[in-house]
């Protein structure tokens, strides 16, 4: 029976959590979904509290299982039927478009008027006649798409076409080399011992980090 009620008590909670973090609003959250952030405050008070808890620990980690399992669960329904996310999440909110802000979706996000100048600011806008569009997300973060005469401006616009960049890969991490990355680009460590002698080392121990390009291009970095 006490099982049960732990059960249950833990299953009301995360539920009354869920609500009041709907309540407060997206920016309590900051860049956590909804039930990731009332699981981890949960989660976390309960830890402390079987931390000290010495007459009946199973308790409070019965609590954690039933958080834990729910938060699984969740994110498996939400995978699986995309169209609950807006009802735990919540949806993106249009605060700003064509020039017009939107009190009235402001106020809905719980967001007031210098809180938004701030979000603004903090992506480099301190203009609004530079945005076109301001999107609150669901997860407490502030998306601008900028004017068209204010954006970056890119290749495309002046008919170029670069090269597409590639990733480099790890050769050699704190003086070691890292023989399967070789291995993977088509290379040896015969190869790589020319290339650290080239460039003015002795082996690669004296190397802090070393990568190497897909055009077999290596650049290393000592450390200091």
């Amino acid at each position: 029976m006490d099982i049960l009620k732990v059960i249950l008590t833990s299953l009301l909670s995360a539920v009354a959590l869920l609500i009041t973090a709907k309540i407060m609003g997206h920016k309590q959250i900051s860049h956590l979904d909804f039930f990731d952030y009332v699981s981890a405050i949960t989660i976390g008070s309960i830890a402390a509290e079987l931390a000290t808890e010495l007459e009946e620990p199973w308790k409070p980690l019965i609590a954690i299982a039933v958080y834990g399992g729910v938060s699984v669960c969740f994110s498996v329904i939400t995978s699986k039927v995309p169209r609950l996310r807006k009802y735990i999440n919540g949806t993106p909110t249009i605060l700003m478009n064509n020039g017009k802000l939107y009190r009235s979706n402001m106020k809905k996000a719980k967001l007031d008027l210098s809180e938004f100048m701030v979000m603004c600011r903090q992506l480099g806008y301190f203009n609004l006649n530079d945005i076109q569009t301001a999107i609150f997300e669901y997860n407490g973060k502030l998306t601008i798409l900028p004017s068209s005469d204010k954006r970056p401006l890119n290749p495309a616009d002046i008919n170029l076409t670069p090269t597409q960049e590639q990733i480099c890969t790890e050769v050699i991490m704190d003086g070691r080399i890292l023989d399967e990355n070789l291995k993977r680009m088509g290379l040896d460590t015969t190869w790589l011992e020319k290339q650290i002698k080239a460039q003015g080392y002795h082996n690669a121990k004296e190397i802090f980090l070393g990568v190497c390009d897909p055009n077999n291009k290596l650049s290393l970095f000592s450390g200091e």
